[in-house]
């Protein structure tokens, strides 16, 4: 099939001069420095307390980047709850440039609605950490006290404790923020010696 001088013309043009083509949603994140990625977020989704913390790798002790609690009234519905999460990530993620992430595992609630109140404050977590390009992974509750405090059923007054003498803070972290921090340590130790069972990988 043969084309026209225009036609041809056209596809010179079209080949001299390319057009970038859109990115995936998913595409790879730009090389980033060493100090970029060895920063680490925390992150202990809730409807109404969703816990955030950020550290950077460092000798002799983690910096603290970020902590805190995104916090909702009773008073609020669930949507703006879930919009606010949202809202909120994006803004740690955009300051602090995280390369990894550490969500808790997920638990089993005896009341079923609690379960589903607590799997959509994940969900919206979750798929705003994945948008911008960072990797998710899942500790369990247990393993991370386990890490932190040396005792898996350990309360979380002792966690936030350890938290502090850990990271050289000068208070305990609320609860929430407390959890999202010894999250990020832990999965700092399982990357620091040879592990059998690695973090989970969502």
């Amino acid at each position: 099939m043969g084309i026209s001088p225009q036609q041809f013309k056209q596809l010179q043009e079209r080949v001299a001069n390319p057009r970038r083509a859109a990115l995936p949603v998913f595409a790879p994140a730009p090389p980033r420095d060493v100090k970029v990625r060895q920063v680490i977020l925390g992150l202990d989704p809730s409807l109404r307390g969703t816990g955030y913390g950020v550290i950077r790798l460092a000798r002799p002790v983690p910096d603290t980047l970020a902590q805190g609690t995104i916090s909702c009234p009773p008073n609020w519905e669930r949507s703006r709850c879930l919009v606010k999460i949202v809202q909120c990530l994006r803004e740690v993620l955009k300051q602090h440039l995280p390369a990894v992430c550490v969500v808790e595992g997920l638990f089993y609630a005896q009341n079923l609605q609690t379960a589903l109140i607590m799997g959509e404050a994940r969900g919206a977590a979750l798929a705003t950490v994945a948008e911008a390009g960072v990797e998710i992974y899942e500790l369990a509750p247990r393993k991370v006290k386990q890490a932190i405090v040396g005792y898996g059923a350990a309360q979380k007054l002792a966690v936030a404790k350890m938290v502090q003498r850990l990271l050289r803070l000068r208070a305990p972290p609320a609860p929430d923020a407390a959890d999202a921090l010894a999250l990020a340590l832990a999965h700092a130790q399982e990357q620091g010696r040879y592990n059998l069972n690695p973090p989970r990988r969502l």
